[in-house]
């Protein structure tokens, strides 16, 4: 590898033995990452032991847990609430639907009854009417008649009235009244 008949060497250890490395300073044989473990330990046994951290952490857990159950009984509370509420809304309903049905039966029946009296009001309208009519055409007639009678009654006088006129002159008249007044002078 080299060329200039140099050889290059490594020192590294073949035997297994320890290699050297420093970390840093070391205290009691530890260093200060062993230190750390040594303290955090020591905290958690204080921690543990002499503070009481599980009473408290049970204690903290036991508060949380009457929590949970005093908000699982409300949750039941309104849910038998709910339930109850809906329960009266549906017997509600159902009276509802009953009652309606029972006013459109009922509404149906007046109906009914209320085309019957109509349609008899009309039949009777309708009679009452033909009625009036049939009076009204009976005066009508009955005054048609009078007039044609009075009419006749005057064509009848005018046409006596001419013929008289014409037929009896004043000599013809002469006898028929001097019969007329010897009538009169008897007594009957």
């Amino acid at each position: 590898m080299a060329q200039h008949g140099e050889a290059t060497t490594a020192n590294t250890e073949v035997d297994g033995g320890p290699a050297h490395e420093d970390h840093g300073p070391t205290l009691l044989g530890l260093s200060a990452e062993g230190w750390v473990y040594v303290g955090l330990t020591i905290f958690l046994l204080i921690a543990v032991f002499v503070a009481k951290a599980p009473r408290k952490i049970l204690d903290a857990l036991d508060g949380r847990i009457a929590e949970a159950r005093k908000e699982l009984d409300r949750a039941y509370a309104i849910r038998q609430e709910a339930e109850a509420l809906l329960a009266e809304a549906h017997k509600r309903n159902a009276a509802s639907a009953g009652d309606a049905a029972a006013i459109v039966a009922h509404a149906e029946q007046e109906a009914a009854a209320l085309v019957k009296k109509a349609e008899a009001d009309a039949a009777d309208l309708v009679k009452r009417r033909a009625k009036m009519a049939e009076d009204k055409i009976a005066a009508a007639e009955r005054s048609a008649v009078a007039e044609v009678r009075a009419r006749a009654a005057d064509a009848a006088a005018r046409a006596a009235t001419s013929l008289i006129a014409e037929t009896h002159g004043a000599a013809a008249d002469k006898p028929l009244v001097d019969k007329t007044i010897s009538g009169l002078a008897r007594v009957n």
